[in-house]
């Protein structure tokens, strides 16, 4: 079975950098054909995909995010990150990791950690 957890802090000051880590256990995430992807839930909003690492390394980020987005990976503890620049309140939401497939769809998940921006 696959599992996901979030890391990181749960409060970060505006124009300071958000960072997050996903731990994965129960799959390598270097060895198949997914996707590793962070997502979030703004208050009042719905999901809003952020981007992903592929199995292979290669980054994929929101059009209206990838400047301020970077996603890593650190295969030898099987996690990767997420760090989100120059944040706002805007960036307030609750982050989640998951497993995506090329078709689109995400069969597991981490139960999210909420981040607040705030000074």
């Amino acid at each position: 079975q696959v599992q996901l957890q979030e890391s990181g802090p749960g409060l970060v000051k505006p124009s300071q950098t958000l960072s997050l880590t996903c731990t994965v256990s129960g799959g390598s995430i270097t060895t198949n054909s997914y996707y590793w992807a962070w997502i979030r839930q703004p208050p009042g909003r719905g999901m809003e995909w952020v981007g992903a690492i592929t199995y292979a390394g290669s980054t994929v980020y929101s059009p209206s995010l990838k400047s301020r987005t970077s996603i890593s990976r650190d295969t030898s503890k099987n996690q990767f990150s997420l760090q989100l620049r120059d944040v706002t309140p805007e960036d307030t939401a609750v982050y989640h990791c998951a497993r995506g497939t090329v078709t689109g769809e995400y069969t597991y998940w981490g139960q999210g950690t909420q981040v607040t921006v705030s000074s």
